[in-house]
């Protein structure tokens, strides 16, 4: 009894073993870690500059409309969105579409 009591009370001991099993097991950890941010910053599709997209208020909380390509040419073109017309008139310069008023 007297020597569980004088156990308990003392601090653990860290050996060589147990130093060198946290020192792997932290090593791995920031491997992955590193590599976890490595691939995050250069995964992912560059930006394309012909790209349109609006939000718009609507009776049911936001709307969006956005498209890429011939879809961005055919939104700047049919002249269908009044409500967004000036925000929709810069993607459409931005992207280098022509823009047509809404009627």
């Amino acid at each position: 009894m007297q020597e569980q009591s004088r156990r308990l009370a003392e601090p653990l001991r860290w050996g060589r073993r147990e130093k060198t099993v946290m020192a792997v097991l932290l090593s791995v950890v920031a491997l992955a870690l590193l590599g976890m941010i490595a691939y995050g910053l250069s995964s992912g599709a560059p930006a394309r500059a012909d790209c349109v997209s609006v939000s718009f208020p609507n009776t049911l909380g936001a709307s969006e409309v956005k498209g890429c390509g011939a879809k961005a040419q055919t939104i700047c073109a049919s002249g269908a969105y009044r409500g967004v017309s000036e925000e929709l008139r810069k993607q459409c310069t931005k992207a280098g579409f022509a823009y047509r008023e809404p009627r």
